[in-house]
């Protein structure tokens, strides 16, 4: 059986190689909704397969609807299907996975099988859902890098926490990092390019090389490539956390089967890595690869174009999450961090610490957005 307390996942993220087969939504495979069961079902199948090929976690997304995403119709650039509103997608995602129907028995499952259950909590609600199915170790992703909401709420946990960097700047990873750090010091940093799929050529794998000398903490690599080559030259410079798109198939429906790996494909990939931590000349072979002497050139952080047209759609803005008289005193819970700050217009989810405490200068109705001149900065 696996040892997933905190404390021993925490040591293989420094000194792994620890790989999370990334499942996400994938327990959705057709666009007619169908039941809570046959999800929890395509679910535990989808844990059967990663145990099989080998992966140390398997990790999906859990969502609330409620304080993630506001009730306007837009779409995601890598998601244009029918049903694939953003608000619409999110709310099935909601429905579709029950705490007491869904997650807690899928938590169990895991258990069961061996295998550490992760959840990426898409917000601070499904941050506190995920509380009570049991967490042992945090994700934040890309496009939550910034949502301090969140983030503050699992940062007062001592658990481990794997901080995404796609669709970022230098300068916000390392404000997220410092954020996180703050509270916790369990903090582990992936690189990742937020394209789908990203073509190899422009994964820039040196970027791993640059955070291990910027930043004294644990770096691995969240792939979003098709195939195994750009993960094994990870490890060979030292990733110690391989995060990889998971699906039965990248033939069903939604955003992430096509930019998944199969259950063959985990299993290369295990045996892979293996074999470049046990044969230095393996682990020669692949470094002096021209593939990996291309992708290892591009060193900086940097926010690439085709990066930034998810920005606008997947960053937050805080906004009031229930009516409140003038001169109220904002705490914690009076304020959420939703999608899409395109238009929402509030104030950035980083300011969450700025605002707390202070008073709103008059009546505000529930997701209304905080700005400037609702609150009350002196």
């Amino acid at each position: 059986m696996t040892n997933n307390t905190s404390e021993a996942i925490w040591e293989k993220l420094q000194k792994g190689v620890f790989v999370i087969a990334e499942a996400g939504k994938n327990f959705i495979q057709t666009e007619d909704d169908r039941s809570v069961a046959e999800y929890l079902a395509n679910a535990k199948r989808l844990v059967d397969e990663a145990v099989k090929g080998g992966a140390d976690a398997i990790k999906f997304q859990t969502h609330t609807v409620e304080d993630e995403v506001m009730d306007i119709d837009f779409t995601s650039p890598h998601f244009t299907a029918k049903g694939s509103s953003r608000y619409q997608w999110v709310t099935r995602n909601t429905k579709a996975t029950p705490l007491d129907e869904f997650w807690k028995p899928l938590k169990s499952y895991c258990d069961e099988k061996g295998i550490i259950f992760m959840s990426t909590p898409m917000s601070r609600g499904a941050a506190q859902k995920l509380d009570q199915v049991g967490m042992n170790v945090w994700k934040v992703g890309s496009g939550d890098i910034l949502d301090f909401v969140c983030m503050d709420y699992i940062r007062d946990s001592e658990k481990p926490i794997i901080l995404s960097s796609g669709m970022s700047t230098l300068e916000e990873v390392k404000k997220a990092v410092d954020f996180l750090r703050e509270k916790n010091r369990r903090v582990a940093l992936l690189h990742c390019v937020s394209k789908y799929p990203c073509p190899p050529e422009e994964l820039r794998l040196g970027t791993i090389t640059f955070f291990k000398e910027t930043f004294d903490i644990p770096i691995g690599f969240s792939d979003h490539s098709i195939g195994i080559e750009p993960d094994l030259v990870a490890v060979a410079m030292g990733a110690t956390i391989i995060e990889k798109h998971f699906s039965l198939s990248r033939d069903f429906y939604g955003a992430d089967h096509k930019v998944s790996m199969t259950p063959d494909e985990l299993a290369s990939l295990i045996a892979g890595i293996k074999e470049v931590l046990e044969n230095p000349e393996k682990k020669k072979e692949i470094l002096e690869s021209e593939y990996a002497k291309k992708a290892m050139s591009k060193r900086e952080k940097i926010l690439q174009e085709d990066e930034a047209v998810f920005r606008p759609l997947f960053h937050k803005s805080l906004v009031f999450g229930r009516s409140l008289s003038k001169d109220t005193m904002l705490t914690k819970d009076m304020v959420y961090a939703m999608r899409p700050q395109a238009y929402i217009k509030g104030l950035p989810s980083e300011d969450y610490e700025r605002v707390i405490g202070k008073t709103v200068t008059r009546n505000v109705v529930a997701y209304e957005p905080v700005t400037e001149d609702i609150i009350n900065v002196s």
